[in-house]
């Protein structure tokens, strides 16, 4: 998956608010739902974590669809 750069600041409505993602590099933190996207930074409340700014120029949000089941069986959601 390429990371949105400022050229596209929103990922074309990818991270809108109300989409429900992944950090890849933090799994632990499980499904976060977008709450704003101002340029490369979006904010998201995730499940494990709380509310984070992630820099989508640095990381790859994995977008998810929350009515699929994750991994683990479960339906995904914040």
């Amino acid at each position: 998956m390429v990371a949105m750069s400022a050229h596209d600041p929103l990922g074309g409505g990818r991270f809108s608010p109300g989409v429900y993602v992944r950090h890849p590099g933090r799994p632990d933190w499980g499904v976060g739902q977008v709450q704003s996207a101002v340029g490369d930074r979006i904010t998201a409340n995730f499940e494990h974590a709380g509310k984070r700014v992630v820099n989508v120029a640095v990381v790859a949000l994995e977008p998810i669809d929350a009515g699929k089941p994750d991994r683990d069986g479960k339906t995904g959601g914040a």
